[in-house]
């Protein structure tokens, strides 16, 4: 029989998704692939409704319906300050797992070189191979995940076409300083690179720490491509709408990849989507209190387990470090995910190996996410506490 593609032998298929499947079988708590057990606004959803019996429900213009991308324009200008240009510099997309690869294989030729962070969101690494790309893996320490400017900049002297930067972070929580945006758009400048931020977190910040777009920093509007999504923001992961912004003539090379990848996404959705897109800024202000106080719900109820763990300074993970537990003689040679597989089993939470993450051999973490109701996790942690003292 002929041969696969060499490419697909390159990663393997998501452990974050395997984690949720293994979870379902074993009917444990699902802490590893975030999404909310909560409903999304009921504007939106009575806004679904509507939809349902008015549509549209046919085909909108492949790129994305116009009064969706003029709403999103108006969206981005009054949350961001970043002026997109709703006819030239957006397409829509089915997610923005397909933002990024279509942002990707319109920048990338086989050969090229990409910057990741690393630990970084497990997509980054397959979405270079599929677009021919190689990876150069710059490390974000733990546990606050800084990076070394030195270090970045060496990663820059191979001459990558692009630096991917998630803002804020997944899986490490890490919101992104304006000094550091700064040393990664003027190393990008230097060395003529495109940066590609993902910002599906961008309202999910908490104080002191802000959401800066990297394309209103002073000569990046031109060489930032941003995707993003309404998954996070308004609780919809299911509805998978998200959008490439960017320079005119990259997002017209994004329109021809999402076109032939997908065609388009879901005109319903994007119509009722618009009421969410058109809310005001007090939206944003109670979302943010509302991932705070599961994040400091959660973080105590770790405190009292003594489980260590970093303060995630945006998004909705923590990484939580079971180098203790590991060390313990019932988990002798085991490593981050076979404890994941076995606290799904024998405790009845999931979780994500942190190793799954890292460029580098970490495998001392696992990440839990918190977008669960407070009796979902204060059930995790009661169960949490069967786990041995390490």
């Amino acid at each position: 029989m002929p041969q696969l593609s060499r490419r697909v032998s390159l990663f393997t298929d998501s452990v974050i998704r395997r984690m949720t499947r293994i979870s379902l079988e074993h009917g444990a708590i699902n802490l590893s692939q975030g999404f909310p057990d909560f409903p999304p606004p009921k504007e939106l959803t009575d806004a679904l409704a509507r939809v349902a019996h008015e549509g549209p429900h046919q085909y909108s213009v492949t790129f994305g319906a116009r009064d969706f991308r003029e709403a999103l324009a108006e969206k981005q200008w009054n949350m961001a300050g970043h002026r997109v240009d709703p006819d030239n510099e957006i397409v829509v997309t089915c997610g923005s797992t397909e933002a990024m690869i279509s942002a990707m294989m319109a920048v990338c030729n086989p050969g090229d070189k990409v910057i990741v962070f690393s630990p970084f969101y497990e997509n980054y690494g397959a979405d270079a191979i599929l677009s021919g790309a190689t990876p150069i893996y710059v490390p974000l320490v733990p546990p606050a995940y800084n990076f070394d400017p030195a270090v970045l900049r060496d990663a820059f002297l191979e001459h990558p076409k692009a630096i991917i930067v998630c803002n804020p972070s997944n899986p490490c929580g890490k919101v992104f300083t304006r000094e550091e945006l700064t040393v990664i758009g003027e190393l990008a400048q230097e060395f003529d690179a495109f940066v590609i931020t993902d910002e599906v977190y961008e309202h999910i910040v908490y104080p002191p720490h802000e959401h800066i777009c990297m394309a209103t920093l002073p000569g990046m509007r031109e060489r930032t491509i941003v995707c993003s999504s309404l998954s996070k923001t308004y609780s919809i992961t299911g509805w998978r709408l998200g959008y490439v912004l960017g320079p005119a003539h990259v997002v017209d090379a994004a329109r021809k990849v999402h076109d032939f990848l997908t065609v388009g996404a879901a005109s319903p959705l994007q119509a009722a989507a618009i009421t969410g897109l058109k809310m005001g800024p007090d939206y944003y202000k109670a979302l943010t209190a509302l991932y705070l106080g599961k994040r400091d719900h959660l973080l105590a109820g770790l405190d009292m387990l003594g489980l260590p763990h970093n303060v995630p300074q945006g998004a909705y993970f923590v990484m939580v470090d079971i180098s203790g537990l590991l060390a313990l003689p019932q988990f002798a040679g085991m490593d981050d995910l076979a404890f994941c597989e076995w606290m799904i089993r024998e405790i009845g939470v999931g979780a994500v190996p942190g190793s799954s993450f890292f460029r580098e051999p970490v495998h001392r973490y696992i990440r839990l996410h918190f977008a669960r109701s407070l009796d979902t996790l204060d059930e995790a942690l009661a169960r949490m506490a069967r786990l041995p003292k390490g």
